[in-house]
């Protein structure tokens, strides 16, 4: 009987330590994939498709500049409002009028939000690009108010991430002290893997840098 309780005891402890090490990974890659994969989320808001338009569209729809205020930062709002003015003005004259102001007004809002991002502005891009599958994962979380997806597949990228390093770093890990060329390849596998960990590490302790300066409030992160 005794026992059966240890083995009891040791068997929630084994389940207990795997749903800490799956949350940890699940940190890790939620707030790291940010760090490890910030260049892709910078196209995410300059396309015909992307959050800032759909915004643009809304907000001339709807007659309501403060739609897109919101993507801007406050000492841009001068500017986008007399662009939203003027837009709103000039599409009233005719189709061919109103779409040259719309994609004026696009282009200018998408160039003012990402240079207050600090990316470049190279014009406004194609609906229907491939962006990989994270950003829409994010989008879709906000949209459904599921975040397990997401959590899963970036845990899951992560985990893969990590354990590819470890594997290559235990291979080589076996060299002989005369081999210093096999050495060298165990150092290289070494360096990467400690990386890799630092990189995650530090992307969970370190607050995450979004559109907006620390303490104020970002409608959308890119």
């Amino acid at each position: 009987m005794l026992l059966i309780n240890h083995n009891q005891k040791e068997n929630n402890t084994m389940r207990s330590n795997q749903g800490i090490v799956r949350a940890l990974f699940i940190l890790f890659a939620v707030i790291g994939a940010a760090v490890l994969h910030s260049a892709p989320a910078y196209a995410h808001c300059d396309g015909m498709d992307g959050p800032v338009v759909k915004a643009a569209q809304e907000a001339l729809a709807k007659g309501d500049v403060n739609l897109v205020l919101i993507w801007v930062h406050k000492n841009d709002e001068a500017e986008i409002r007399k662009s939203f003015d003027r837009t709103m003005s000039v599409r009233k004259l005719s189709p061919q009028a109103r779409e040259l102001a719309d994609t004026y007004f696009f282009e200018t809002l998408v160039r003012i939000h990402r240079t207050g991002e600090g990316a470049p502005y190279t014009g406004l891009k194609p609906a229907g690009r491939d962006l990989g599958p994270a950003i829409p994962a994010a989008d879709l979380a906000l949209k459904s108010g599921d975040v397990a997806p997401l959590t899963n597949l970036l845990a899951e990228k992560v985990r893969t991430g990590l354990v590819d390093r470890y594997n290559k770093a235990m291979a080589a890990k076996s060299f002989k002290t005369q081999d210093v060329g096999a050495g060298r390849e165990y150092i290289e596998a070494y360096v990467t893997y400690i990386h890799y960990v630092e990189g995650v590490y530090e992307a969970a302790m370190n607050p995450a840098s979004g559109h907006y300066p620390e303490g104020a409030a970002a409608p959308h992160e890119d």
